[in-house]
């Protein structure tokens, strides 16, 4: 793919579109999904001795949901998106770093004692 190309791709790929879906009328409440979009890329382009030249390139984009904004009797209101994956990830390693840290605090509370007893 041609450096070129992939700079068309890429403005075609990141639009506000990516971001918010379009509108969900139903029963009098408008309802417009949001994301967090990234994304990322790179390219180049050189020649060598034989005076061949050569370019090319390339991009990625990542996409999670973040919420919706939800439209009733004229009030907006955001509804954060919940990721439970997220949240038991976070958990655990919350209880992992609780459980290797246990033992030192532990033994500085013993060694803290002994020096108070021994004072």
């Amino acid at each position: 793919m041609q450096l070129s190309e992939v700079i068309s791709t890429a403005k075609d790929a990141i639009t506000v579109k990516r971001v918010f879906a379009e509108p969900y009328e139903k029963d009098g409440v408008t309802v417009i999904v949001a994301a967090t979009v990234s994304g990322g890329g790179g390219g180049g382009g050189g020649h060598d001795e034989k005076g061949q030249d050569g370019e090319g390139g390339g991009f990625g984009l990542s996409g999670r949901p973040a919420g919706a904004y939800v439209i009733k009797n004229g009030e907006v209101d955001w509804r954060p998106a919940v990721d439970p994956n997220r949240i038991v990830t976070i958990v655990g390693l919350v209880a992992i770093a609780y459980l290797l840290s246990r033992p030192r605090v532990t033994r500085a509370r013993a060694k803290l004692r002994s020096r108070r007893s021994a004072a």
